[in-house]
């Protein structure tokens, strides 16, 4: 996936269609009335943008993601982790960590995850 930074307001928008896809693009319109306040032609503005950005399409009317919200939180976490520390996950998880109490059930899945990885897996 290219690297596909979006605003936050971009984001809100494609987390509307995430959870609502296939969906016409009238309806849509009438979700981010409701969820966003906004106007028709804000809502064809951000998904044109979107469009344009290879994360969503419009075809016929019906709108629905080129990119799952997985794969894009996905690299978004990896761009994060390249941008702010160097590509060093663990100090990434360092800092995420730091000052916050890791429940049980925290440690035991990430212990799972590295175990995973060790045997050969990737994790979740």
């Amino acid at each position: 996936m290219k690297d596909m930074e979006l605003a936050a307001v971009q984001e809100r928008f494609a987390d509307i269609v995430w959870a609502n896809e296939p969906i016409a693009s009238g309806d849509l319109v009438k979700v981010c009335e409701k969820e966003l306040n906004w106007k028709k032609p804000t809502t064809y503005t951000v998904l044109r943008k979107l469009c344009e950005k290879g994360l969503l399409q419009n075809e016929d009317g019906i709108v629905s993601s080129l990119v799952s919200k997985d794969e894009f939180y996905s690299a978004k976490s990896k761009q994060i982790v390249e941008d702010s520390y160097n590509g060093s996950l663990p100090a990434f998880i360092a800092a995420f960590a730091s000052g916050k109490k890791l429940s049980k059930k925290d440690v035991d899945e990430i212990q799972k995850m590295i175990n995973d990885f060790k045997k050969g897996g990737h994790g979740r």
